[in-house]
């Protein structure tokens, strides 16, 4: 909430508030013919309660943000976040449908209206109140794996077969140091048994002290040829207000610390060459390089100059809209790997289809593209912020297996 001024979190409370009108409106209606003794003042009592109470809770948030202490301030503003959201769309999508069955008028007698209105009214509120329920304390935690499989006659025989695992986004803050969570994920990889894992990017929300006892955890993973990270526009410390320079730069060494304890080594626009039997690959890592607002560190064309001779080359950016902007058509880099969208953690997925609102803001969002010959695939997160849930978009590790 840092982000938002004072006067955007006064037009979401106004938002908030207009719909809880036009919800009570229809709560009544629906409500009306029920004569159960003090049904409906418990009802009412209760639903502006909580619609001031979240309304006080958001406001008093936002004035008192700067004093509270960043560990408590990640909880508060996650929780209040998934409280706004789970007032707020199974409200208006109530509104909507019953307003449309009401005024229209078409289907239903007089008589009948006055049963189904009310009770499909409020089968439209309560259904997508539970999927979102459903989305805060189960989806979220409900690890699923993707595989995929690419081909490349150019792929170097010896690595005919390589298995990666790729995984991106963790935000371990948002977890609060339940370290059981991401143990079953991590069980969950070591049973593919991979021979690299790649992470690309985002490992905290903001803070090195987000780390604290993960690397019990996360030195469990295992890979037989190795295990390559790279930095998210999250890990530079870019979203938090630093009394000096050099508490920023100690945060930053303390995070790229933390990657040498649980064995991962971080590319900072560098390569790292991999060679059996005289066949090589070549494994790229630039800083987050993004369209702005978010900041440019990554310099392409600087780690390219140690993989001249190198025909097979994978590449980990964290943000999927460096791929379109510096590598396809412009280098020969056969498969890039991204993370950075979480498929806005929401969307619709069945089959080779796929729906989320973050498409209208990044082109390439989720799964695989390719164009020619070359590769992207986007992460869709292992982990989750702001919204401390996931709707049908569930928390991704990728296993990607090559073949020549």
């Amino acid at each position: 909430m840092r982000k938002f001024s004072f006067l955007s979190i006064i037009w979401l409370c106004i938002a908030l508030l207009i719909v809880d009108v036009l919800t009570f409106y229809w709560l009544q209606a629906i409500t009306k013919p029920i004569e159960i003794p003090f049904f409906r003042p418990i009802v009412y009592t209760a639903f502006w309660v909580f619609t001031f109470g979240l309304i006080t809770s958001i406001i008093t948030l936002r004035v008192t943000l700067n004093s509270i202490h960043p560990k408590r301030k990640q909880l508060f503003i996650s929780s209040l976040y998934g409280l706004t959201v789970t007032s707020f769309f199974p409200k208006i999508i109530f509104v909507i449908i019953i307003s449309v069955l009401y005024f229209s008028n078409t289907f239903f007698t007089e008589e009948v209206s006055l049963i189904v209105i009310p009770l499909i009214g409020v089968f439209s509120g309560v259904l997508p109140f539970f999927v979102i329920l459903y989305g805060i304390f189960l989806a979220v935690y409900r690890f699923k794996v993707y595989t995929v499989k690419l081909k490349f006659e150019w792929l170097p025989k010896k690595f005919n077969h390589l298995k990666i695992v790729h995984i991106s986004d963790l935000h371990l803050g948002s977890f609060n140091y339940r370290y059981q969570i991401l143990e079953i994920a991590v069980n969950m990889i070591n049973d593919l048994n991979p021979d690299f894992i790649f992470f690309t990017g985002d490992l905290v929300n903001n803070y090195a002290w987000e780390l604290k006892g993960w690397d019990t955890v996360f030195n469990k993973l295992n890979a037989t040829k190795g295990k390559f990270a790279v930095l998210g526009n999250h890990d530079y410390g870019d979203y938090s207000t630093w009394e000096t320079a050099s508490l920023k730069e100690a945060n930053f060494k303390a995070i790229l610390k933390f990657y040498q304890k649980i064995n991962f080594k971080v590319l900072l626009n560098e390569a790292d060459i991999y060679e059996e039997e005289n066949e090589k690959i070549a494994i790229l890592g630039i800083e987050n390089w993004g369209v702005p607002p978010f900041k440019q560190y990554g310099d392409l064309k600087k780690t390219l100059t140690i993989t001249k001779g190198v025909s097979f080359k994978i590449l980990l950016s964290h943000d999927p809209t460096h791929w379109s902007e510096e590598v396809v058509g412009k280098e020969n880099i056969a498969l890039t790997l991204s993370g950075h969208t979480h498929g806005m953690q929401a969307g619709i997925q069945f089959k080779n289809k796929k729906w989320s609102p973050i498409k209208y803001k990044y082109k390439h969002w989720a799964g695989l593209y390719k164009f020619n010959n070359q590769y992207l695939y986007v992460n869709r997160g292992l982990g989750w912020l702001g919204f401390p849930g996931r709707l049908g978009m569930r928390p991704e590790i990728t296993l990607i297996k090559l073949e020549n």
